[in-house]
């Protein structure tokens, strides 16, 4: 393949805004030969990721949840019926046109079906008590995954060829297919027979494959499909759609009239905002465009003429300045004290395997002589297990949790001089109290520990001394 096309992925809440989404990114008022040399890597519609498997934030089970759970025979069914419908309805908004809509949705019912009836025979098994079906989970959470892309592409596809559009539906599920590949197989072995420049893929952002996308990358495997296709097909830019601009904050904080879109920035960045949960892209699938130098862009949805955010590898500000101030609203900070460990090595890795074992995210650490600390994105119960193994294997440590905020200021070179000195004084003149700070020397980023209900404040008070009074002061140089 040529490097004349792009691979785009757009997220579900864009999927969901059908009308724009077509206006601002698939069309776009393009025509001809202009409509191809693009590759779309489409998520689930918003919220139907969630009824498969269970809701991201608050955790309200989907299919998966009440088939893992099976404390009624019939809620998985139930729930499965639940998808059925609201996909269904969703094609119901979509397609004028009868004929299309009952292609639309007998593809629907074709696929729910087959998925049920494999639940269907688990079930069965696993009434019988002698058959273990356990490990079976983990596939059943892939297919239902895939059922969530699967609808989107397919409705997208038949969309685009009501406009006149060569769209072919890229099924990477694993559907009918019997071996499992690896993905780059799987991706290369599907994009092989397909002309970019006479047809433009819609292709499931759920790949069914060796690795297993769910188990490996959680929500985060759209993602590493969308990279995978940008390197293996040797993209001349990756393209994320969201909506909304990577912004200097979040706009509901600091005001949208002080939050600044970003502009350019590089995937030491990405990775930061990656670490703290707010995700310009996932760190494995920002590894693969950074490693063969694909850019990538980040564009809001609802902005049409707008470029958006450009993300390259050797991206330097020219002046050294914070490009976004954001953080981590609730989070934990684990305290092991061991008087011990002064000068004994194990302790360290010893936390670290009981934070994996239990799925604890680390954004950062902090340790001296008897003390490691660990500031964690996890709830109260998975600490309170970690705590309890922890002790168990050291009774004689003190190991404690508490809640805090993770404030970070971040940039691609945030070496300016005075930078700390400004940061620390916005803080104590906005009545903040510092609870701990991570510097690092790479100049990156910093981070401030605080109260949890000082979390906006702080924010708002490092936006305005780093990023809205740092632009007027460099503007005002500029003018002299």
């Amino acid at each position: 393949m040529s490097s004349l096309h792009s691979v785009e992925k757009i997220g579900g809440t864009s999927m969901a805004a059908t009308a724009t989404l077509f206006d601002n990114v698939l069309i776009a008022g393009r025509k001809g030969a202009d409509l191809y040399h693009r590759i779309f890597v489409v998520s689930a519609y918003a919220g139907m990721t969630d009824l498969l498997l269970e809701h991201k934030k608050s955790g309200e089970p989907g299919v998966y949840a009440r088939f893992v759970a099976d404390e009624d025979a019939d809620g998985w069914r139930q729930a499965m019926e639940t998808v059925r419908r609201a996909m269904q309805e969703r094609n119901a908004t979509m397609f004028v046109r009868a004929d299309r809509l009952a292609e639309a949705n007998a593809f629907v019912d074709m696929r729910i079906d087959a998925v049920a009836a494999c639940l269907d025979d688990l079930a069965r098994l696993r009434s019988h008590g002698r058959f273990c079906v356990k490990e079976q989970l983990v596939t059943v959470r892939e297919l239902l995954a895939g059922l969530g892309e699967a609808h989107s592409a397919h409705s997208t596809a038949l969309l685009l060829r009501d406009r006149g559009v060569n769209a072919q539906f890229v099924d990477l599920t694993l559907w009918d297919q019997q071996d499992m590949r690896e993905l780059d197989d799987r991706i290369s072995q599907a994009f092989a027979p397909i002309d970019l420049s006479t047809t433009l893929p819609i292709v499931t952002g759920y790949a069914g494959c060796s690795e297993g996308m769910v188990r490996l990358y959680a929500r985060g495997y759209s993602e590493m499909t969308f990279s995978r296709i940008a390197v293996l097909t040797k993209a001349r830019e990756a393209i994320i759609h969201k909506e909304f601009h990577l912004s200097s904050a979040d706009p509901r904080l600091v005001g949208t009239d002080k939050a600044r879109k970003i502009g350019r920035t590089n995937y030491d960045v990405a990775d930061q905002l990656a670490n703290l949960g707010m995700e310009a892209i996932h760190p494995g699938a920002g590894r693969g465009l950074r490693q063969t130098d694909i850019p990538l862009r980040v564009r809001n949805t609802f902005d049409r003429e707008d470029g958006g955010t450009l993300i390259c590898g050797n991206y330097v500000s020219d002046t050294p300045r914070v490009e976004i101030v954001t953080g981590v609203r609730h989070a934990q900070a684990l305290q092991f004290f061991e008087q011990d460990m002064v000068g004994v090595k194990g302790y360290d890795a010893a936390i670290l395997d009981a934070l994996a074992r239990h799925g604890a995210w680390i954004v950062s650490k902090a340790s001296n002589a008897n003390t490691i600390t660990h500031y964690l994105s996890a709830d109260v119960a998975t600490v309170k297990r970690v705590i309890a193994d922890l002790q168990a294997q050291y009774p004689d440590a003190s190991i404690s949790a508490h809640p805090v905020a993770i404030v970070s200021v971040i940039g691609s070179d945030i070496s300016r001089p005075g930078l700390m000195t400004d940061a620390l004084q916005a803080l104590a003149d906005a009545h903040v109290p510092i609870v701990a700070m991570q510097h690092q020397i790479r100049n990156i980023d910093v981070q401030f520990i605080v109260d949890v209900d000082q979390y906006d404040t702080a924010v708002r008070a490092l936006h305005r001394a780093l990023v809205e009074d740092g632009r007027e002061a460099m503007e005002g140089r500029r003018a002299a």
